[in-house]
């Protein structure tokens, strides 16, 4: 594909989008409102959508996968994301860890793991955050010491999407000195011994997933649990498995602030004050501009670094930083003023404006925040200016 051109969608596009509409509007939209009320996790809902390919969307197809593009991930993910941001987040962390596997794995925990996290068997969830190590990923102190034929792993990871209920753990351990060298990655079964689990977040939104610490107390695993058998490739990973991460939580940001905006233009036109219809407004036609230009700037930086990944373009970490802070500050700006623009009636659960914007918020926050993609972004800036000087 070229860089320069990703926005045309053939008929095959079409099929992959139009389907994740689908499947979106009859199977999760319904429902959604009643789960984030009841903090239900629908991982039956889940498994559906991975028969539909969803599981493993851009994991290799000789593995399993469904051997897309991460331009038809974001794409897939913006459509559920309409129907409910909650659900689809999830579903690109399940991803994110399936392709961590089949991407770094040896060829027999590909076999063993792909097939199964495609079908959604096994459900996995992430952990490289912990108590004293968010942004600073690389100082995490979860250890894992080897022991004879096993690995054994002590630590805390926090704020786990999926804790208690997953099947599996993709975990960042530290088996070797301080520093990112020293980090290894393990994937660990939900049954091993010595693993458990936190009480669950009482979260702002996100409420239809579970939300936990994950408790490693010598949690015993095969010596083959180690992802990719060599030992200190765990940091280079998480920061491979983040640049998707990163695109996929955006892409749901624009899908939820789609459906934010979509909501307001029926609102707008069938409210009637000062005599017309509000959407007649000079004022109010100026903040749907803006609204407007915000989901459109926001789809193309998200189609334009997804592409990079793709043809793994040299600036892609960067252009997937630049579209995680944009698209995710920009659409909850979007999600935030639909919300004022219903007035009294944005406020009211029944309207689904006020979860979105509950919804939306964390993306600023998770797989990097916004402030360290600025880091990232000024980083390479930085190292621009001084190879061009």
């Amino acid at each position: 594909m070229n860089l320069n051109d990703p926005y045309s969608l053939s008929e095959d596009d079409r099929v992959i989008t139009d389907t994740a509409a689908a499947f979106a509007e009859k199977r999760i939209a319904p429902y959604a409102l009643e789960w984030d009320e009841t903090h239900h996790f629908p991982t039956d809902v889940l498994r559906e959508a991975a028969e539909l390919g969803m599981g493993a969307i851009y994991c290799g197809e000789d593995a399993g996968g469904s051997g897309l593009r991460r331009l038809d991930a974001v794409r897939i993910f913006e459509q559920l994301a309409v129907a409910d941001p909650t659900l689809a987040a999830f579903l690109s962390i399940h991803n994110m860890c399936a392709w961590m596997v089949d991407s770094f794995g040896t060829e027999e925990q590909r076999k063993t793991w792909v097939p199964r996290l495609a079908s959604m068997e096994a459900i996995a969830s992430y952990c490289l955050t912990e108590p004293g190590a968010g942004s600073d990923a690389a100082a995490l102190r979860t250890r894992a010491v080897r022991d004879g034929d096993h690995w054994v792993l002590d630590g805390v990871k926090q704020f786990i999407s999926g804790a208690g209920s997953s099947d599996v753990y993709v975990v960042m351990a530290r088996t070797g000195a301080d520093g990112p060298k020293g980090i290894s990655a393990f994937v660990v079964e939900k049954d091993a011994p010595g693993l458990s689990f936190g009480a669950q977040e009482q979260k702002m939104g996100w409420n239809a997933q579970p939300t936990a610490q994950v408790i490693f107390e010598g949690v015993r695993v095969p010596a083959d649990a180690l992802l990719g058998g060599t030992e200190g490739t765990g940091f280079g990973i998480a920061m491979n498995g983040l640049n998707g991460g990163r695109i996929n939580i955006a892409a749901c940001s624009l899908g939820g602030a789609q459906a934010a905006y979509d909501k307001t233009l029926s609102y707008l036109a069938d409210r009637q004050a000062f005599g017309g219809a509000l959407l007649d407004e000079p004022t109010i036609r100026f903040t749907l501009a803006d609204m407007a230009t915000g989901l459109e700037t926001s789809r193309n930086m998200l189609w334009r670094a997804a592409s990079a990944l793709d043809v793994n373009h040299p600036d892609k970490v960067t252009l997937c930083a630049m579209a995680k802070r944009y698209v995710t500050d920009t659409c909850y700006e979007v999600a935030d003023q639909a919300l004022q623009l219903h007035g009294g009636y944005g406020y009211l659960r029944e309207y689904g404006l006020e979860k979105i914007v509950r919804d939306l918020r964390v993306h600023r926050i998770l797989e990097g925040t916004n402030e360290i993609m600025r880091v990232v972004i000024g980083r390479s800036e930085s190292s621009r200016a001084r190879n061009s000087a």
